[in-house]
């Protein structure tokens, strides 16, 4: 199964029968792509294999994207119009950003070694065939992986409740959608505390006791306060459900199952 990039007409490939699907339903990838066409060929092969795609046709679309959310995967084109994809090596590179997949029309090795060097973890050359395309994606997905759990610290918890994945030590909440949601110091330190106490009635007194040490010291207000916050953050389109439940007089308690992973 060939994408050809020209002129002709790049026919969306059949949808496989259900038990083909891989079962990747968590893993989110960004496809930054300028030609509609085959940005909605990729979108298409990746959703029926099973992964979340989401496309931009512009770096700067691709960049403003990344400000709210946290794939797991960006398949990059490097001739985009404006700001190139070497641009968007440059700006998005960091210890936390996710592996990049350059995309490029053009064998020229240059260009490759210095996408390779600004932090890309692998390239295709079109046209190519989907399926090698799959195999490099699930390849560098399974090399960030195994790098990611070789240096997390011991210790290090990263949890999931009711689809959000909470990351304590970056200090931040993806949504079930893939929004990613900054947390405060505080926060963080609240909702963790929630976290290992799940269904228990703790009081504000308990809170503040369990978050001592935490960057900004609580009072009875500040829980109040920080409880609205939490709970604004862990509003969903697609769920009316109600994380954290009031007792009157009583305190607070935070209600969905939470698994370490």
């Amino acid at each position: 199964m060939t994408l050809i990039i020209n002129n002709d007409k790049i026919p969306s490939p059949p949808s496989p029968p259900r038990h083909a699907i891989d079962d990747m339903t968590d893993t989110h990838i960004l496809i930054v792509e300028d030609d509609a066409e085959i940005s909605r060929s990729l979108a298409t092969f990746l959703q029926a294999k099973g992964y979340t795609a989401t496309t931009s046709d512009s770096a700067e679309a691709g960049l403003l994207f990344l400000k709210t959310h946290a794939p797991d995967l960006i398949l990059l084109d490097l001739m985009l119009p404006g700001e190139s994809g070497l641009d968007f090596c440059r700006k998005i590179r960091s210890p936390d950003s996710p592996p990049i997949i350059m995309v490029t029309a053009l064998d020229d090795p240059i260009d490759n070694v210095v996408g390779l060097e600004l932090g890309a973890d692998d390239y295709v050359i079109k046209p190519f065939d989907l399926n090698v395309l799959l195999a490099r994606i699930r390849a560098v997905l399974r090399r960030t992986s195994a790098i990611e759990t070789a240096q997390k610290p011991v210790g290090e918890a990263v949890l999931q409740f009711s689809g959000f994945t909470f990351y304590p030590s970056r200090r931040f909440l993806r949504s079930p959608t893939g929004i990613r949601k900054p947390l405060t110091g505080v926060e963080t330190d609240l909702l963790l505390v929630l976290c290992q106490h799940v269904k228990k009635v703790l009081s504000r007194e308990d809170l503040i006791q369990l978050t001592r040490g935490s960057e900004a010291p609580l009072s009875m207000r500040s829980i109040d306060l920080l409880i609205s916050r939490l709970r604004r953050k862990l509003v969903t389109d697609d769920t009316n459900e109600e994380f954290i439940r009031t007792f009157r007089n009583n305190g607070y308690m935070f209600r969905p199952d939470v698994r370490r992973v």
